[in-house]
């Protein structure tokens, strides 16, 4: 689907803002329907490579001394474990397209001034996404190792295709949109709709809101999850407000030339 030029800087009325968004959302599943065919052809590398390795690190180190595998309960738990890993798959594939047009539907919003803030916004989300995604992945055989520690010595881990998957996979991009926290306060910031100043007298209540999200993102509740992505949640809080500071002066008409 193409998408209008704006030849003219009429503003846009409610119906043209639901055709594009319409439009943009066709496009976004189009991406994302790409990325899980390829995430289903991938699916067996990163099983074997990827997902696997922190169980068997795990039960290694439980001395649990029996093959790693996952077991399967039920008929169609395979497919469906192969469908929803190769979403989250092709929903991470997808991520450049995602980003690129969210920037293009809150553009008609922006001054000129703030439109060029169009590429940053899409490279820092890739990274942060990609960085959340890789510390979801280092802590989750901690975590994981927590929560069969947990269970006490008489319980024997074996999971299923969809049990494990489904809970490493979406940590990774539960974490992955969390780290996304930053650019949406430095965004909010660049519209107007918050100042840094406000920002920091909410300080307090942020550490709490914080704490409460991360706690609700991560679906396995226990402690090393929750503190992985609450404290740089927290730590991209300050930047994002010493980032709004630095654009807020950045702004400023300049000074006056002498003698005026």
């Amino acid at each position: 689907m193409r998408f209008r030029r704006r030849t003219n800087p009429a503003p846009q009325s409610f119906w043209d803002h639901l055709v594009e968004l319409r439009g943009r959302l066709i496009v976004s599943a189009v991406a994302i329907g790409m990325g899980a065919v390829a995430g289903l052809f991938l699916y067996d590398w990163l099983l074997d490579n990827f997902f696997l390795p922190p169980y068997c690190r795990v039960l290694e180190s439980q001395g649990i001394d029996r093959a790693c595998t996952l077991v399967i309960t039920e008929p169609l738990d395979g497919f469906k474990t192969r469908i929803r890993v190769s979403l989250y798959i092709g929903f991470v594939l997808a991520m450049p397209v995602l980003l690129w047009n969210l920037w293009r539907f809150i553009t008609p919003a922006l001054n000129r001034r703030e439109r060029r803030y169009a590429l940053p916004f899409v490279l820092s989300g890739l990274l942060l996404f990609a960085c959340g995604a890789v510390l979801a992945y280092m802590t989750f055989e901690r975590a994981l190792d927590f929560l069969i520690s947990f269970g006490g010595e008489s319980v024997d881990p074996l999971f299923s295709p969809g049990a494990y998957l489904g809970l490493i996979t979406y940590m990774m991009v539960a974490f992955g949109i969390g780290f996304e926290f930053p650019v949406l306060l430095i965004f909010l910031q660049i519209a107007g709709v918050v100042s840094p100043s406000r920002l920091s007298a909410l300080r307090r209540f942020a550490i709490v809101g914080i704490v409460v999200a991360a706690a609700i993102i991560t679906p396995s509740g226990d402690p090393v999850s929750l503190a992985a992505l609450s404290i740089p949640m927290y730590i991209f809080f300050e930047l994002s407000i010493v980032v709004g500071r630095y654009l807020q002066r950045s702004q400023r008409p300049s000074a006056l030339p002498p003698g005026r």
